[in-house]
């Protein structure tokens, strides 16, 4: 995909996610964890890598984003979404350091995943601030509004 297109499509993902964001932090479950100091971390097939923090309390996002970014570059290594990766290696399915990942350094958390753009391209991202299931939820529906609003 060519990149004017794709930080086109990319910072709508943002809009969307910030669009999202407060009503997430309805759920007093999802709004203990970062108390909405979120952040999210795409890189492209190429290695370009977008990132965006949302909150004001920048230690926290600080770490929000190490996160993110933590996940979105270990599915970019792998394909594989966080926390299914880490099964896979520990059930010995996959070599430890096949991709280029020592067990310590594994995420093991959910919310880093691989999403496909409608002409077939790969973005690896990451997102952290809410629970794991919730984070993978915010980037698919935020994928899924850019997609079907064009």
């Amino acid at each position: 995909m060519e990149n004017q297109k794709l930080e086109m499509i990319i910072n709508k993902m943002f809009a969307e996610i910030k669009n999202l964001i407060p009503i997430y932090m309805q759920n007093p479950e999802d709004k203990s964890i970062a108390n909405g100091n979120v952040a999210v971390c795409i890189i492209d097939e190429g290695g370009v890598v977008f990132g965006r923090m949302f909150g004001t309390n920048k230690p926290r996002l600080r770490q929000s984003y190490k996160v993110a970014w933590t996940k979105a570059s270990q599915v970019w290594l792998t394909g594989v979404k966080t926390g299914e990766y880490e099964k896979m290696v520990f059930n010995g399915l996959i070599e430890e350091n096949g991709n280029g990942i020592e067990a310590p350094d594994l995420i093991g958390w959910q919310g880093g995943q691989p999403l496909t753009l409608p002409d077939g391209s790969r973005l690896s991202v990451g997102f952290s601030g809410f629970r794991g299931l919730i984070d993978l939820e915010i980037m698919v529906k935020a994928l899924d509004r850019v997609i079907h609003n064009n």
